[in-house]
């Protein structure tokens, strides 16, 4: 099939890409013409594990192809993903602007019979309204339908989800939109994933539903994690009984920093924005408490770094592991990470921060952020240590290879997964959310 992509942010690019791996032809826009300039010539504007390979594999083979053109994006094909973002505006509800501008963009070059499927995390209701921007202005407007298939792809691992969904939601309005989406994704399906035909809102409200959950399931654990220090008990064995439960699972109980980026934060709270305005209070007050204890971990963190130091960060030499909002990927945003740091630095704290792989966007989110090339350069001279991204790396230290460089052995495992006990017979004070 000939597909288009608009969009080549996270989520487009990744598409794209996918696409072009199950056999299709397609072709991936984005008004950015420097994204558009750096894709087509294989390199990816953003890190993510696996892509570049294959981004450069299928524009070798010719498959795949970049534009800033809405007209020819139009004449490619008759199938159009759209990818563009939905960030959060100021008074906590959804900024459509991106979807609309690209609805807007491309209708007019419509001809004939198109399936325009939105992709974007959207609030329920954004479809209909999408469809009826699309058939205002498009030549063929009763030929034109618009389906939603909301993405599932966790930063880190987005080319493995895309290309091995744990399931496909179709939000359609007619059978022919139905048959087309199950064409494009055949591949997946003909595994056995599941494809569920769905209602708009519902594929609306899935992605923010699921989002929702697993933020409530990290702010459960953390305020648990409380409780725990409280009595003297330990958060990751408590977690560890909880998983072992069918019901419960075993992801996102991991007690510590908390959540960040740009999907669970901004999902949560748009789903929350979005309950209070359709007059579901309880729903949007657990919402509102879920963010509060998440972003409550962030000063939690703080306050272990003074007590560590002997209780005040004025003057003190911090060194912080990890900036990334998550391990596999170089998004600052809404990084609990930075957000420590900035906490650190209004307590008069020095702060010197190591990432594999963020530091270029850590710089540009914090142009005033000291950053080092290596943990150990990082770590020379440091009073304290915080650990507040789980790369692999960093389990992997040697604690008497990093005493060797630090002015004092205090290190904060805010991520709760080094082994304590190897860093103590080192001798360093070892201190982490919720740990006996």
């Amino acid at each position: 099939m000939r597909v288009t992509v608009l969009g080549i942010g996270h989520v487009g690019l990744v598409h794209a890409v996918c696409m072009a791996e199950f056999g299709h032809s397609v072709l991936a826009l984005d008004v950015d013409t420097s994204k558009v300039a750096s894709a087509g010539n294989g390199r990816a504007p953003l890190y993510e594990p696996r892509l570049e390979p294959l981004l450069r594999k299928h524009l070798a083979a010719g498959r795949l192809r970049f534009t800033a053109d809405y007209r020819a994006a139009a004449r490619f094909g008759k199938l159009h993903f759209l990818c563009v973002g939905t960030p959060l505006s100021a008074n906590g509800h959804v900024d459509l602007g991106q979807v609309r501008a690209a609805a807007d963009a491309l209708a007019p070059h419509l001809t004939g019979q198109n399936l325009v499927v939105g992709r974007s995390t959207v609030p329920p209701g954004t479809a209909r309204a999408v469809a009826g921007r699309i058939r205002q202005r498009a030549p063929a407007a009763a030929d034109v339908d618009v389906a939603w298939n909301p993405e599932f792809l966790r930063e880190g691992l987005a080319v493995h989800d895309g290309l091995h969904p744990q399931r496909l939601v179709f939000g359609v309005t007619c059978d022919r939109a139905g048959e087309l989406l199950r064409e494009v994704y055949a591949q997946p399906l003909s595994r056995g994933i599941p494809g569920l035909v769905v209602d708009l809102e519902t594929a609306e409200l899935v992605k923010l539903a699921a989002n929702a959950f697993l933020a409530t399931k990290l702010s459960f654990i953390n305020a648990v994690a409380d409780i725990c220090d409280r009595v003297g008990a330990d958060a990751l064995r408590l977690a560890e009984a909880l998983t072992l439960d069918g019901r419960i699972g075993d992801d996102f109980l991991m007690p510590g920093l908390g959540y960040g980026g740009g999907c669970l934060p901004k999902d949560t709270r748009a789903f929350g924005a979005a309950a209070a305005e359709l007059g579901a209070a309880s729903l949007a007050a657990i919402l509102a408490e879920v963010d509060a204890i998440n972003t409550g971990r962030r000063a939690r963190v703080v306050e272990l770094a003074r007590d560590a130091v002997g209780g005040s960060l004025a003057d003190c030499r911090v060194t912080v592991l990890g900036v990334a909002y998550k391990p596999g990927t170089d998004d600052v945003r809404d990084s609990a990470s930075l957000a420590v740091c900035d906490g650190l630095a209004e307590e008069g704290a020095s702060v010197v921060v190591h990432d594999p792989v963020a530091l270029d966007s850590a710089a540009q989110a914090r142009p005033g952020l000291r950053c080092a090339e290596s943990v150990w350069e990082a770590a020379g001279g440091a009073d304290l240590v915080l650990h507040l991204t789980d790369w692999d790396e960093y389990r992997r230290i040697d604690p008497i290879e990093l005493a060797a460089v630090v002015a004092r052995r205090n290190i904060v495992d805010a991520r709760s997964v080094l082994d304590q006990r190897l860093w103590r017979a080192a001798g360093w004070s070892f201190r982490a959310i919720g740990r006996r």
